[in-house]
């Protein structure tokens, strides 16, 4: 049994090798829900949905998000309708007093459809007008997810790290935003002065989670910061994570970071853009996987290959990397 921490896209783009090296019937992958935002009422859980659609077949491998090929009519409509209705596109938050009057799973990152600014599939909006409607009929969202699971006739167990609120919010030099206003809305361009996971110290980890953290865990070239800082938030995950044997897969090669907004992310947090930094950030790791240009010497177990993943044959390349490196660190104990 072997447990991946997914967040992003640079664990999902490794899991499109994983089922030719390990059985996935032995694949538990636990995903991020900090990014989740409700959007118009619906509740988007962007890092489940892209492990549901890459192993479901239907993903748009180009973007890495959404479904492949789905219409955006209603997504259009909505911001032509705005627009016509004298609303400008972007971002808005209901009121302060709602953030927290409301579903509570949604605490803090409630948006509005007026003006839409993530751009949502017609398909993609059937799946989560599908999950708000069972949320508000009174199923926890690891029911939920399990049953899209099976929807989408997944061969892996994918559990959300929780079943209570976190929101990932970032700081910057004009105001503290929700993730995805930061990296959808405005590009990751403001200037970010610290990162907080509101609500993670009273949410928990589900029992499935922490026993599916019991097992051989493999932390994927996902952002440390955003990606994998929320599920270090939960009580009790830092110390299961110390317990067992854990490998993680940098998203660098030494200070260049492959894509996305960690390195940003990781100084607004004193830690350095760099696998050292990488490093830092997973004390419990007991092996890591790297790029062979990368110069850093890390001073625990380390298996080397070229982690670029562009396609299927490169991600079973560094998957067989990450089993060599559950060898050596299983070795070591």
């Amino acid at each position: 049994m072997v447990t991946f921490l997914s967040g992003g896209t640079g664990t999902p783009k490794l899991l499109a090798g994983a089922r030719e090296v390990f059985d996935p019937a032995d694949l538990t992958v636990v995903g991020n829900t900090g990014d989740d935002v409700e959007l118009g009422g619906l509740m988007v859980c962007p890092d489940l949905d892209t492990v549901l659609f890459e192993r479901g077949g239907v993903l748009d491998r180009e973007h890495w998000w959404g479904i492949d090929g789905d219409s955006t009519t209603t997504h259009d409509e909505l911001r032509d309708l705005s627009a016509r209705a004298g609303f400008e596109a972007g971002p808005r938050y209901l009121a302060d007093e709602r953030q927290t009057d409301g579903p509570r799973l949604a605490r803090w990152r409630r948006f509005s459809a007026v003006g839409e600014f993530m751009t949502i599939g017609d398909r993609d909006r059937a799946m989560h007008l599908l999950r708000t409607s069972l949320l508000n009929e009174g199923h926890m969202l690891t029911d939920v997810t399990k049953r899209l699971a099976d929807a989408f006739s997944l061969d892996i167990s994918l559990l959300p790290m929780s079943d209570d609120p976190v929101a990932t919010m970032v700081h910057t030099s004009e105001s503290a935003m929700h993730f995805q206003e930061f990296w959808v809305a405005h590009g990751g361009e403001p200037t970010v002065e610290d990162v907080e996971f509101r609500g993670g110290e009273r949410a928990e980890p589900t029992e499935e989670v922490l026993e599916a953290l019991s097992e051989p865990v493999v932390i994927g070239p996902s952002n440390p910061v955003t990606s994998i800082g929320p599920l270090l938030a939960l009580d009790g995950v830092p110390e299961a994570l110390a317990e067992t044997t854990v490998v993680a897969v940098s998203p660098f090669v030494g200070d260049r970071l492959f894509s996305g907004p960690a390195a940003k992310l990781m100084e607004s947090t004193n830690v350095e853009a760099s696998t050292a930094g990488m490093v830092e950030s997973y004390p419990f790791a007991d092996a890591f996987v790297v790029d062979e240009r990368d110069p850093t010497s890390l001073g625990r177990p380390t298996v080397t290959t070229d982690i670029t993943i562009e396609n299927r044959e490169d991600s079973m390349r560094v998957v067989r990397a990450v089993a060599d490196a559950l060898d050596l660190a299983q070795e070591a104990v």
